[in-house]
């Protein structure tokens, strides 16, 4: 079997500011809501339609401590692409 990729990228708005906290040793955590939204015409009836889906995102160390600063509610967050971690 190859090799795989575990890769994710995320274009949206954030639903709230950042949400920061450290750990005890001072690291950064930074919580971000994003959503996406799809837009579509129903080919049945004509009407416009339209899907968001909310994602949760958990940001650590100085990217943590980046977002927490220029990162705004409804602001697009930046272009980035992370692993995928499930906790």
């Amino acid at each position: 079997m190859g090799r795989g990729v575990n890769r994710v990228i995320i274009i949206g708005r954030l639903g709230q500011d950042p949400e920061v906290r450290y750990s005890p040793s001072g690291t950064a955590f930074a919580n971000l809501t994003v959503a996406t939204s799809e837009q579509w015409r129903d080919k049945k009836t004509g009407e416009q339609k339209e899907q968001t889906e909310w994602h949760r995102v958990v940001m650590s160390g100085k990217l943590a401590e980046i977002a927490s600063e220029y990162l705004r509610k409804g602001s697009e967050p930046p272009r980035v692409s992370w692993r995928v971690f499930y906790l």
